[in-house]
């Protein structure tokens, strides 16, 4: 699983059984909240991920920001609730991918829109399982 932390809106994005393909979730809104922490811990739980991958979003530069700062604050809260790891990936241009892909589709490339999120949460996450070994063939 992907989340691409937001103050109001967190994408989500689940792979497939075989780690191949990422679909997106609905957004889950203030996830900084109690309420919107017991939302995704609902989708969690249902979800049941092996992990849990949260953007991380640093500057250009590789230097973190004040987004990527509330980033790390979220995981480390996160981690104290789940029993699955939680890692912080980096997430430079996600957002731009996702927004380039949503022009592509005919869908808005607003910022605003909320599906945005949980397709940059599917960029991050595609780009993760892009980077895992290839299983190796049955024998």
């Amino acid at each position: 699983m992907a989340l691409d932390h937001g103050a109001v809106r967190t994408g989500v994005a689940m792979s497939d059984p075989t780690g191949t393909v990422a679909r997106p979730l609905p957004v889950v809104l203030k996830v900084d909240t109690p309420q919107g922490m017991d939302h995704l811990l609902e989708v969690i739980a249902r979800e049941a991920p092996e992990r849990i991958l949260v953007g991380h979003p640093r500057l250009l530069s590789g230097a973190p920001g004040a987004q990527a700062r509330a980033a790390s604050g979220f995981a480390g809260r996160l981690r104290r609730r789940v029993a699955v790891p939680v890692e912080l990936v980096d997430e430079r241009l996600t957002t731009a991918e996702a927004s380039r892909r949503s022009r592509e589709t005919g869908a808005s490339g607003r910022r605003t829109t909320p599906a945005l999120d949980s397709l940059a949460a599917c960029v991050l996450l595609e780009a993760h399982l892009r980077s895992l070994p290839a299983a190796a063939p049955p024998s």
